[in-house]
């Protein structure tokens, strides 16, 4: 303890240096922490975006891309799959339900997808969470639209306010003028990307692509000809993959059936390096943060030799000069450790509403999980061995170096 007390009086002495290592280290802490928090709630929201789906359903072609113009509102789809072969599979004995969905237009940035009933109905995400009308309710005519929250919020719409569609991903292509939708419905906000995406019906983003002019058809008029992919839900878990092989080697059309949880983690392995290499890149500012602990310790030794003498004359013992060095560099590195966990928390406090407004993300402010404990364990241990460099140094200044000084 009278160590201790000597560690603290001797950092306080020598303020402008302690705070500047305080806060290096606080800094390199918070960026790993904050990089694990990140990386963790990115995982997590991604893995929740969609819920209680077996399979998805689209044309032959890559896994992930199939995943990401489905449930993640990224990229173009390969092609399309006639609507008959999605209504023989919705009519399965091994499936429970399905939701369809069709691409290719949007509206001021934002996908427009073409969808049933069946999408408000069933679609979960983030467990069991399940669609919710903020305002209104789905499109019972043909020509009814229902904007997530954040495409309201962006845009300003209000229940009743027309809409124009354009064909295509971009706002230069061509716009459907003489088709314009009515906002019936907004949607409560679920931090996916359900968010920033328009739901029209089937029939509407049939109707604007056959030219039915001026006219009000009702859904029943309009005859669906194809459909982008669909989601699948079996009965029973265990009929999954059997399904899965049924869709799969299907004769009459290629399709190709996933399953989300298995490509969700394919895409992570995928942006494995990606993580990899950000988590060295922080714990390289790490180590330049306790090599700047061991030159702040280092460079005051021939500042403290005489300090050092003293402790000597009064009975100190060169182990107790050694402790002394080791101690400074825990409380270092502790008081270093405890900063950037606050900082980390107090950043995460700030930016969970820009990160959930903005992208989408929410990154819940939970307690350290066991892998960050085991991280700031060998972080001490580290500013221990840090310490122990110029603690060896100045174990090794006998009382006559000390005293030979002059002021």
């Amino acid at each position: 303890m009278h160590i201790l007390m000597l560690a603290l009086k001797s950092l306080k002495n020598r303020k402008v240096a302690t705070s500047l290592t305080l806060i290096s280290i606080a800094l390199s802490v918070g960026l790993i922490l904050g990089l694990e928090k990140v990386r963790k709630g990115t995982r997590q929201s991604f893995h929740q975006t969609i819920s209680q789906t077996d399979l998805i359903v689209g044309a032959r072609g890559g896994p992930l891309r199939l995943l990401l113009y489905t449930v993640f509102n990224i990229g173009y789809p390969t092609n399309n799959i006639q609507y008959e072969t999605y209504t023989q599979f919705k009519n399965h004995p091994l499936v429970k339900w399905t939701v369809p969905f069709s691409l290719g237009d949007s509206h001021k940035g934002y996908r427009v997808v073409g969808t049933t009933e069946d999408f408000y109905r069933h679609y979960r995400f983030h467990g069991k969470k399940n669609i919710v009308f903020h305002r209104g309710r789905f499109p019972k005519g043909v020509y009814g639209a229902v904007v997530g929250h954040d495409v309201a919020k962006q845009l300003g719409y209000q229940l009743g306010q027309s809409i124009v569609i354009a064909h295509g991903l971009t706002e230069g292509l061509e716009k459907h003028d003489e088709h314009p939708f009515k906002v019936v419905g907004i949607l409560e906000a679920t931090l996916t990307p359900v968010d920033r995406t328009v739901y029209i019906p089937l029939e509407g983003m049939e109707a604007i692509h056959v030219g039915w002019g001026g006219e009000q058809p009702t859904k029943s008029q309009i005859g669906i000809s194809q459909i982008t992919s669909f989601l699948v839900r079996t009965k029973k878990r265990i009929h999954t993959l059997s399904l899965q092989r049924v869709l799969n080697t299907y004769e009459p059309e290629p399709l190709m059936a996933i399953i989300p949880g298995f490509t969700l983690h394919r895409l992570w392995q995928g942006l494995r390096y990606a993580e990899d290499s950000l988590r060295v890149i922080a714990f390289c500012v790490l180590l330049v943060s306790f090599l700047a602990m061991i030159i702040a310790l280092y460079t005051t030794l021939s500042e403290r030799r005489r300090e050092m003498a003293i402790l000597r004359a009064l009975g100190a013992s060169p182990r107790t000069v050694l402790f002394l060095f080791v101690f400074e560099a825990m409380l270092l590195t502790t008081g270093g450790m405890i900063l950037g966990v606050l900082l980390t928390y107090g950043g995460l406090w700030i930016g969970q509403p820009i990160l959930e407004s903005k992208f989408g993300v929410f990154l819940p402010l939970t307690g350290l999980s066991m892998y960050e404990v085991k991280i700031f364990v060998l972080l001490f241990f580290m500013g221990v061995i840090a310490g122990l460099i110029p603690a060896w140094r100045a174990y090794r200044r006998t009382l006559s170096d000390g005293l030979s000084i002059t002021t």
